[in-house]
């Protein structure tokens, strides 16, 4: 998955890949065979466009089938293609419908079963499902996931959206401004960021000013054990990253060496989680996410006294210090 801002550069990656754009520098290869001067019909590609591109006056069959007549594929062999294609992605019955009458969703599908029916060593999916509300977004990549998984094609996705990259991506690389900041596996990239700008991009993150110390991170009185993201020093002023659901609160009173108190400044229903802002003693501010089954979820209030303790965090190295507490939603 190339997760990213809009405009970083995703989309453009994707068609120098496809061949559709021309690299100023650099190679593409595509199974280890350079692609340069090679022209997208003969790189083996399935490509499915943001707006899925598809013939509004053709049935859905014929469009899954296209790709296959051009490329002179006889009429049998076709036509048992396009039905296996299309009982993959669940539109077998809706086959001799136009696509002008189809929602969005079964659009994308039948987009889907066009860019395999001509089985590409490489699937490429330019952000697939940004078009459509989000329960038919979340159900159609499960959808996606199941079916890449059983055709077994390697597949590039281009998205904005952290869940669908951490969903769909075995590998993330996190893109801005033209350039990876980091190229890892989903829960590397979630617990253990290269960068600031990672860090804030995937999901929520308290961001404080700390010191190593004996092999943990503390920001002020708090320690956080280190998850290892690379920092191949000991010592020194770093920034710690905190993701709230790792920030644990208990009861106020004497805690154990590394736990710290705060004040509750404000207290949000989320369904599923308990968000509660708060302010330590060193006047560090700092978002809690708790489950429906923790302990004080029904006994928290703005002003109340806390005390607080963190499961897990990373780093990132601060050359220049931090005098200042940071907070990036």
């Amino acid at each position: 998955a190339i997760l990213g801002p809009s405009g970083c550069g995703k989309s453009t990656l994707l068609r120098v890949v496809a061949g559709l754009l021309r690299a100023n520098r650099g190679t593409v290869k595509i199974a280890g065979k350079d692609m340069d001067g090679v022209p997208p019909r003969d790189r083996g590609i399935g490509f499915v466009f943001q707006d899925y591109a598809l013939f509004p006056k053709m049935t859905v069959r014929e469009n899954v089938a296209f790709g296959l007549r051009v490329r002179g594929v006889p009429p049998g062999d076709r036509n048992r293609k396009t039905s296996e294609m299309l009982e993959l992605v669940g539109l077998a019955e809706e086959a001799d419908r136009a696509v002008e009458t189809l929602s969005g969703g079964q659009r994308q599908r039948v987009a889907l079963a066009r860019a395999l029916a001509v089985s590409p060593s490489l699937l490429l999916l330019d952000e697939p499902l940004s078009a459509l509300d989000i329960k038919v977004r979340e159900r159609l990549r499960r959808e996606i996931a199941a079916v890449q998984k059983k055709v077994g094609i390697t597949t590039l996705i281009v998205t904005h959206d952290q869940e669908e990259a951490m969903e769909l991506g075995d590998r993330i690389a996190v893109m801005n401004d033209g350039r990876f900041e980091q190229v890892a596996s989903p829960r590397d990239v979630y617990q253990a960021p290269a960068t600031e700008f990672v860090a804030k991009f995937i999901g929520e993150v308290n961001i404080l000013p700390g010191q190593l110390y004996r092999g943990s991170a503390y920001a002020g009185n708090l320690a956080i054990r280190m998850e290892g993201n690379g920092i191949p020093f000991h010592g020194g002023t770093v920034k710690v990253l905190l993701r709230p659901e790792d920030v644990t609160l208990l009861p106020p009173g004497i805690g154990k060496a590394g736990q710290t108190h705060a004040r509750v400044t404000s207290v949000s229903w989320l369904g599923a989680h308990l968000r509660v802002e708060i302010t330590t003693e060193e006047g560090y501010p700092l978002t809690a996410l708790l489950q429906r089954s923790h302990p004080m979820v029904d006994r928290l209030s703005a002003g109340d006294t806390v005390r607080v303790a963190a499961l897990r965090g990373s780093v990132l190295p601060d050359p220049l210090g931090a005098n200042e507490p940071e907070y990036f939603l």
